[in-house]
């Protein structure tokens, strides 16, 4: 096939969907599971600073160096499996060895992960996981002993997945070691893929929970600001009917409130968004193990539905009173400027109107002009044209206050015409 009819990308994205398969495991062993994420803005950090801490510990540890922009990396290390992937906001580690530590949930087996090495890391641990698989008694009741040992029994959620081809438990605490424990029995000949997909769900659920639970702690933070906006926007509602207060004064309030509602949405809607990409993704984890109940014990969706659910309503809560608290800025602004629209079409009219009686009156006043013009030129021709007629007047015996009178109403009327004329040419010219 020719290459050129191929699209740049086709082959990237097909290996992309087989870049990170679930590990291939056997039991009994051990993973233990790192998530870390930058405190702030880690959907835009430094990528190659995750890189240059994973070449960290691949010098540590004698495993290959890291491509530079690799999204992904897998090495063998003494009695270690290490898989690397990096993903939006954060970045995950994950261990796996056979066997298991010489006790139960031993924190030597989170010594793979040093703490100075953690501690230099670009962010800071949103998950850490450990987990064990053994295999399942002949008699799954024998279990029940070391669940109640290992894990806090109000919390316990106890399980049968994959159509009971094994049991996984967990109370979703965090032991005095900073770990959070999973433990997985399976059935003796259950397949080494079956048991990593098990493994890769219960640390992909954990480290989604805990992702999408960060947007529990912005809703308590917005939910203060909403708390302190809220009385000022039903103010600013409220006022709207006092026709004392000037409109543009009220508008100016309202568009302080509107500009911090505003910057809230900005600093909080990824996270909101992220929060709800999340809580799907943990659900979606939770119907993929296939649950049924194990022995009467608690089962992972009761667990969900009593401990987490709550915190993802209470997020979705706050992003719903943001929304609905800039839908009433934006529509008070809309009243307020379709108010302050009619008081400025008013005031034009007034305007409008004054500028009318001025125009009237000045109409008025040129006529009145006009009229006066009239006269004044009327008087000076009669003058000029008595002193110029004069002689004529005496050679013909005429009184010259006749010749006045003669020549007045002609001239005046000469000067009227004289006047219109000029005014209408003035006009035809405009």
């Amino acid at each position: 096939m020719n290459d050129d009819a191929e699209h740049p990308q086709r082959y990237a994205l097909v290996n992309e969907l087989h870049a990170r398969p679930s590990p291939r495991l056997e039991a009994p062993c051990t993973a233990v599971f790192l998530a870390i994420k930058e405190p702030s803005d880690a959907a835009n950090r430094d990528r190659a600073r995750d890189v240059a801490h994973l070449a960290e510990f691949c010098a540590r540890n004698g495993a290959p160096r890291p491509d530079p922009q690799a999204g992904h990396y897998k090495a063998s290390f003494g009695r270690y499996k290490l898989r690397w992937e990096s993903h939006t906001e954060f970045v995950t580690y994950a261990a796996f060895m056979r066997g298991l530590p010489p006790s139960p949930f031993d924190p030597s087996a989170g010594a793979v992960f040093p703490r100075d090495w953690q501690a230099r890391a670009p962010g800071k641990r949103v998950a850490a996981v450990m987990i064990q698989v053994d295999f399942l008694p002949d008699d799954p009741q024998e279990v029940l002993p070391r669940l109640q040992e290992w894990f806090a029994a109000d919390s316990l959620a106890s399980v049968w997945v994959l159509d009971e081809a094994a049991v996984v438990a967990g109370d979703f605490r965090i032991d005095p070691a900073g770990w959070m424990r999973f433990a997985v029995f399976v059935r003796p000949g259950t397949g080494s893929g079956r048991i990593g997909r098990i493994v890769q769900r219960l640390m992909e659920l954990e480290t989604y929970r805990a992702m999408s639970m960060l947007g529990l702690g912005r809703a308590r933070e917005l939910t203060a600001q909403l708390n302190a906006l809220d009385p000022q926007l039903a103010g600013i509602v409220q006022g709207m009917a006092d026709e004392s207060r000037p409109a543009d004064a009220v508008l100016h309030e309202l568009l302080s409130v509107s500009t911090r509602l505003e910057s809230a949405a900005t600093q909080h809607d990824f996270r909101f968004g992220a929060t709800d990409a999340y809580e799907a993704i943990v659900m979606d984890r939770v119907a993929a193990l296939r649950e049924t109940r194990f022995l009467g014990g608690q089962m992972l969706t009761e667990f969900m539905t009593r401990r987490y659910h709550p915190a993802m309503r209470t997020a979705k809560s706050a992003h719903r009173r943001l929304v609905t608290m800039l839908d009433r800025a934006e529509r008070a602004g809309e009243l307020l400027r379709t108010r302050v629209d009619v008081q400025r079409s008013a005031q034009n009219q007034d305007i409008m109107q004054r500028m009318d009686r001025r125009a009237d009156l000045q109409l008025r006043l040129q006529h009145t002009v006009e009229g006066l013009s009239v006269v004044a030129i009327s008087y000076y021709a009669v003058g000029l044209l008595g002193y110029a007629l004069y002689p004529l007047a005496h050679a013909l015996d005429i009184d010259k206050g006749v010749l006045v009178a003669a020549l007045t109403p002609v001239v005046v009327l000469g000067a009227w015409a004289l006047m219109r004329r000029i005014k209408a040419r003035l006009h035809a010219e405009h």
